[in-house]
């Protein structure tokens, strides 16, 4: 990816996610998140995970930020009406920033400064000899292409199986939690 599209991209992406908590009318809110996906997905699809960039775009910005902007709309919310602000939140919100900054300089210095590999043929038929031989991943690895969404399955169902049954009980779980509210408040 050149860098003035990454560069582009990251600001869409930051100015998006700013937006979202600067502006007070929801519907403003969920209009920068979508700009903010799109960023987002572009970044990926600049990454090579056409995939992922692709979903962000379709499943994100289109089928769950629609859904989003029917609800708020549907809930005729009003603009909030600015409360005084205390010191604490804002303090605590301050402190919240400067952990995550030292966090993130640590992990920045921590980690090895390489650089990817191309993904040229010869890069791929390498890779190719961790998977089992005649499998759909390898063999598309020795043909010269990339099979991203088999080997973003693969990841996903061999070394994050158990957070990924996690994730799948805690939604089945939120899901019934708003099922079950929504009929208290509707009795």
């Amino acid at each position: 990816m050149p860098s003035y599209l990454f560069w582009l991209f990251s600001t869409v992406m930051l100015i998006g996610g700013t937006a979202v908590v600067a502006f007070r009318n929801p519907v403003s809110s969920a209009l920068s998140v979508v700009t903010c996906f799109v960023g987002l997905a572009g970044l990926f699809i600049g990454l090579s995970a056409f995939f992922v960039g692709v979903i962000q775009i379709l499943v994100y910005t289109g089928a769950v930020m629609v859904l989003f902007l029917f609800i708020i709309m549907l809930l005729d919310l009003k603009d909030e009406e600015k409360p005084a602000k205390p010191l604490l939140p804002i303090a605590a919100g301050i402190a919240l920033v400067a952990a995550f900054m030292v966090q993130l300089v640590g992990i920045l210095f921590r980690s090895p400064n390489k650089i990817a590999p191309l993904l040229d043929e010869t890069t791929l038929a390498s890779a190719a000899k961790g998977f089992d031989k005649g499998s759909k991943i390898a063999t598309t690895l020795h043909d010269g292409k990339l099979p991203d969404v088999h080997l973003i399955g693969h990841t996903l169902f061999t070394e994050y199986n158990f957070p990924l049954q996690v994730l799948g009980v805690l939604l089945l779980v939120a899901t019934v939690g708003v099922v079950v509210l929504s009929k208290r408040q509707a009795e």
